[in-house]
């Protein structure tokens, strides 16, 4: 039921069920009472016809022509009877059309048209009374017939009216479709804008978020740009007094330089930190088999005297949705911790899991401990002092990986011995 279409689309059913189902119960109902009222209203008219051609002698005795006003009460069987019976209920004369019968329908299954009249004749007054019946079965019969042609016109009535009403809903929706056409081009890259024109009730949502695009973007490059100004900035006075510290021989020395090394590195891990993009739901995804490739022939010409054995096992579908410059930063620090330790191999995989992108750094080296994983996810934290670098790396994945909510996993790796690290990523 999350589908505004299927909504619509089952209210649209329920009402043109209803009002179908009303329809036809109000519309029967009402052609039930005009045909009762048109029969009761015939045989009143017949009543007064068979009275009219009654003749009554002076002894009471009722004699009506051969042929009577109505044809159906001459025909057996006919289902329209008629009587004429005096003041204790004997029957002094039937229409032919009740013979073979045993008697007249009870009330309750007939109409019934009755009228006492005190008939006057030379002998005197003769109370008589006219009955005419007529059995339902004719009616019910109609009524079947109508229904059925009733019900059927109505069917089709309401298909065509959900037909029409789909097909409302259709070209009514065409702009929210192109709405999510347009965002899935901008999620794979092929647009930065949404460019249709829009009904005035979409206007407002799709310019308010263009809006946002535009102010995000150029909120992260004036950003970008202030941190890259900070980052140059601070290089040349750091290295001033790295120099100049360099050049002292008292015994303070090593001290400024052991502070001036962690500010360095305190540094560095800031703007690395506030550089992450993070998870932008509007991001382009991007092959990571490419990134990986660039990154180990860079770390050849870095590292030429390990002479490193990349495995490559990344598969074509890996895509990674965020800042190609976060997948260089994060692929980069795993990467180059693994050329740095490794002894000779180094395998980096990838593959996508359904909604998640899982990416594997394996090395020959060592390994880690267990127990100093926190360590070397801290900032600045280090296992080997004697390999060069600021001790920030992990701790910067680490940071990446959790602006993008993923999850980070240390381990040993099955296959080469060394460190392996996991990153599922969504992807």
């Amino acid at each position: 039921m999350n589908s505004l279409t299927l909504r619509v689309s089952l209210i649209a059913a329920l009402v043109v069920a209803v009002f179908a189902v009303m329809t036809a119960l109000a519309l029967e109902r009402a052609f039930r009472d005009s045909a009762v009222y048109a029969v009761e209203q015939r045989l009143q008219a017949q009543l007064f016809l068979l009275m009219g051609a009654a003749e009554v002698d002076p002894a009471g005795r009722v004699s009506l022509p051969e042929r009577l006003p109505e044809s159906r009460l001459m025909l057996p069987d006919s289902g329209l009877h008629a009587r004429v019976s005096d003041e204790a209920g004997n029957t002094l004369w039937r229409s032919p059309s009740a013979l073979g019968t045993y008697g007249l329908q009870p009330d309750d299954r007939a109409f019934v048209a009755r009228m006492t009249v005190d008939w006057e004749t030379p002998g005197g007054v003769v109370p008589l009374t006219f009955t005419l019946r007529e059995d339902r079965s004719g009616l019910e019969a109609q009524l079947r017939t109508y229904r059925r042609s009733l019900w059927g016109w109505l069917a089709v009535l309401a298909v065509l009216l959900l037909a029409a009403q789909s097909l409302a809903l259709y070209l009514g929706l065409i702009p929210l479709r192109r709405v999510a056409r347009e965002l899935r081009a901008m999620e794979q890259g092929q647009q930065s804008a949404l460019t249709g024109r829009y009904p005035v009730e979409l206007k407002a949502l799709t310019d308010n978020l263009n809006a946002l695009l535009r102010q995000e973007r150029a909120q992260l490059a004036r950003y970008r740009d202030g941190l890259a100004d900070l980052a140059h900035s601070l290089k040349t006075p750091l290295a001033v007094l790295r120099g100049s510290l360099e050049s002292r021989r008292d015994e303070d020395r090593r001290q400024d330089l052991e502070q001036l090394e962690r500010m360095d590195r305190i540094v560095a891990y800031q703007l690395q930190r506030a550089a992450t993009a993070g998870h932008r739901a509007l991001a382009a995804p991007m092959a990571v088999a490419p990134v990986v490739q660039r990154l180990g022939r860079t770390l050849d010409k870095v590292y030429p005297d390990k002479g490193m054995v990349l495995f490559d096992d990344v598969s074509a579908d890996s895509r990674f949705r965020g800042n190609e410059g976060d997948l260089m930063e994060l692929l980069g620090n795993l990467m180059d911790n693994a050329w740095k330790y490794g002894r000779g191999r180094v395998k980096v995989a990838s593959a996508m899991e359904g909604r998640w992108l899982v990416l594997r750094v394996e090395d020959d080296g060592p390994g880690i401990p267990a127990d100093r994983v926190p360590v070397i996810l801290a900032r600045g934290g280090r296992l080997d002092e004697a390999v060069p670098g600021q001790g920030i790396g992990l701790a910067v994945v680490n940071e990446i990986v959790s602006a993008y909510e993923g999850r980070l996993t240390i381990g040993t790796s099955e296959v080469l011995g060394g460190v392996r690290v996991e990153i599922r990523l969504p992807g």
